[in-house]
């Protein structure tokens, strides 16, 4: 293709128009993520703070919308049983959603409330974190 003048104004403006999309992209990306990341903040320095009914209460919508971090700290609230009945069951489901996001402190953890369960609830842990996957983590 032999470059004029007009299919060199046409480049330009393409590549604008593909730089502008993806700053227009990468924007939607971080205000998207900012609000959680702000919530788990809080949520976080709640259960630092033994306020462990506001930590809930910050996590928990967070753990709806699959926010992995959200799932591996709840799980750790279930795991000591911390603003919540203690559940070995939920505390693995929590950290093996999160493993499965590839977040670290889940797959450090998952085996922990595992070695203080039976092989049954280990296998009822496994049932409800794949069908909080295919819930799109609602009701979870």
């Amino acid at each position: 293709m032999k470059l004029n003048n007009y299919n060199l104004q046409h480049l330009i403006i393409n590549q604008r128009t593909i730089i502008i999309f993806k700053a227009l992209l990468l924007s939607t990306l971080l205000l998207c993520t900012l609000p959680a990341l702000a919530d788990f903040a809080k949520g976080w320095d709640a259960y630092q703070n033994k306020d462990y009914a506001t930590a809930f209460k910050e996590l928990k919508p967070l753990v709806d919308q699959g926010y992995a971090y959200g799932q591996s700290r709840l799980g750790r609230m279930y795991e000591y049983g911390k603003g919540v009945f203690q559940d070995f069951t939920r505390a693995h489901m929590g950290f093996n959603i999160a493993a499965s996001q590839g977040i670290e402190y889940g797959q450090k953890n998952r085996d922990k409330p595992a070695k203080l369960m039976t092989i049954s609830q280990i296998a009822e842990a496994q049932t409800l974190a794949r069908e909080c996957l295919a819930k799109d983590y609602k009701g979870c």
